[in-house]
């Protein structure tokens, strides 16, 4: 019987010892792995990795830490110019991050281009570029740690906020200043002093109903097609479908629209005040009554055309709407 105890002893001691042996191996793997991460950290805001990297500190257990990947294709010759831009914005939220008062090694940013490991584009499924995946201390990610770009875009500030929602980590964006702005408005600000410079004996043109007209139809199209909304979410410029390859400019949900669309919105906007405005100027002109003819029809053709597109955009992005003029 004191045989009996002394060998369940033993085997639970043996039990015992391999269970901490292995917790230390464990705890010894995640400081290697977040040592490795750090000193790579110190250098870069974002570190780049290849498909060994990527195993191995990303998809491979034990993590303690949350990784958030862009996959991207940076090369010139794969022709994503959207990519650069996401780039650009990544960059901004890594360095803000790692220059943080709040920065630890609890969350780390890395990037896998789409030439030095498509390995990992292929075994994750990803036909398009880019694409932010969150990658979680446990578990493997869920479908809200991949970021939905056509719906939130990937401006840095977008990109805290869900980074946020997925970490608990709150990031503030500290952009680097840009001076671009300010040069443009105090050349702007130059020209008009020069102009009133030179024409301060003539300013008749101040009093220019037609002039102020276009200015503020033009400040009206840029705020009504959406370009604040584009500077603001930083959405991309088109998309292409990674089945067929075919390019879309509209975006197809009421929740995103892409810099494209913007444009297409504005001139058809443009085409229809166009086509009112010649109706109007077919009223009043005196003359031909032929010229006053062929201008109130020409007029009438921009309204009803480029009104019927417009409708047909607002319709492919709510589904369901249910009324159409001449296109579908």
């Amino acid at each position: 019987m004191a045989a009996y105890t002394v060998l369940s002893a033993l085997i639970i001691s043996c039990l015992f010892a391999n269970v901490l042996s292995e917790i230390k191996k464990k705890e010894e793997s995640i400081s290697e792995k977040v040592h490795q991460l750090m000193e790579w950290n110190n250098k870069k805001s974002v570190i780049r990795m290849n498909g060994d990297k990527f195993r191995q500190y990303v998809k491979s257990a034990p993590r303690n830490y949350s990784i958030v990947v862009m996959l991207t294709a940076l090369q010139p010759q794969r022709g994503c110019s959207v990519c650069k831009q996401a780039n650009d914005e990544f960059q901004i939220l890594a360095n803000s991050w790692r220059y943080s008062q709040q920065y630890s090694n609890r969350l780390f940013f890395a990037l896998v281009d789409y030439d030095e490991g498509p390995d990992i584009f292929k075994s994750m499924n990803l036909n398009t570029a880019p694409a932010f995946i969150h990658f979680p201390p446990k578990g493997k990610p869920k479908k809200g740690d991949t970021l939905d770009i056509h719906r939130v875009g990937f401006a840095a500030e977008m990109l805290a906020k869900w980074v946020g929602e997925r970490t608990d980590i709150q990031i503030r964006i500290f952009r680097p200043p840009s001076y671009s702005g300010t040069v443009a408005l105090a050349l702007l600000f130059a020209m008009i002093g020069g102009l009133l410079y030179f024409k301060r004996n003539n300013l008749e043109f101040l009093y220019n109903k037609t002039s102020w007209g276009i200015i503020a139809l033009a400040v009206i199209f840029a705020m009504t097609s959406g370009q604040m909304w584009n500077h603001i979410r930083g959405p991309p410029v088109m998309h292409r479908n990674p089945n067929t390859g075919q390019m879309h400019y509209i975006h197809g949900s009421s929740q995103g629209q892409f810099i494209m669309e913007t444009y297409i919105v504005m001139l058809l906007n443009t085409a229809v005040v166009v086509g009112f405005i010649m109706l109007n100027e077919a009223q009043t002109m005196k003359g031909d009554p032929g010229k006053k003819r062929i201008l109130s029809l020409v007029g009438l053709g921009c309204v009803t055309i480029f009104f019927s597109l417009l409708l047909s955009v607002f319709r492919s992005k709510y589904q369901g709407y249910p009324y159409s003029f001449l296109f579908k």
